[in-house]
């Protein structure tokens, strides 16, 4: 039993000292391509463009939620990708074409923050498509609920 705990013990001790691979201590980053170039933009790239909230209700969450992210058209412009359709991918590869004008129209974001913390993998982050689904009562429903992509990693245009 004294071996166990010493073995127990000095386990801890090595993940204190080495917490864990770099890739594991990177921040979440997220791709954009389009035909000419990609670009990929940390969690502090997209925070230093500036965020907004969208304050709404989704059919995933209790009550209103505060979201804070990029402008998805602005996060375009910053990666210079000029098309007419976003295919956003999740990291289990679930994908949904949107059309660039929904950015526009809608204000639609990249969200980074879900009332004030950073979305963890597990529960939708690190980064999802928000719409203002409480602004409009046409965003209640299909097809913009499928196109609220959580745990996107990349975003290709065309």
């Amino acid at each position: 039993m004294a071996l166990i705990r010493f073995c127990a013990v000095a386990s801890l001790a090595v993940l204190a000292a080495f917490p864990g691979p770099a890739w594991a201590q990177s921040l979440p980053s997220v791709t954009v391509s389009s035909a000419a170039h990609e670009v990929t933009f940390d969690r502090d790239a997209l925070e230093a463009m500036g965020l907004v909230s969208i304050k709404t209700a989704t059919p995933w969450s209790n009550g209103v939620v505060d979201f804070e992210g990029v402008p998805l058209k602005l996060l375009l412009e910053k990666a210079d990708a000029v098309g007419t359709v976003a295919t956003v991918v999740a990291l289990n590869d679930y994908s949904v074409d949107i059309p660039i004008t929904d950015f526009e129209t809608y204000g639609t974001i990249l969200a980074v923050k879900r009332d004030g913390e950073y979305m963890p993998v597990a529960d939708q982050g690190p980064f999802f498509v928000v719409y203002p689904f409480d602004s409009d009562p046409a965003l209640q429903g299909q097809p913009y609920y499928g196109r609220a992509v959580w745990q996107v990693k990349e975003i290709s245009v065309q």
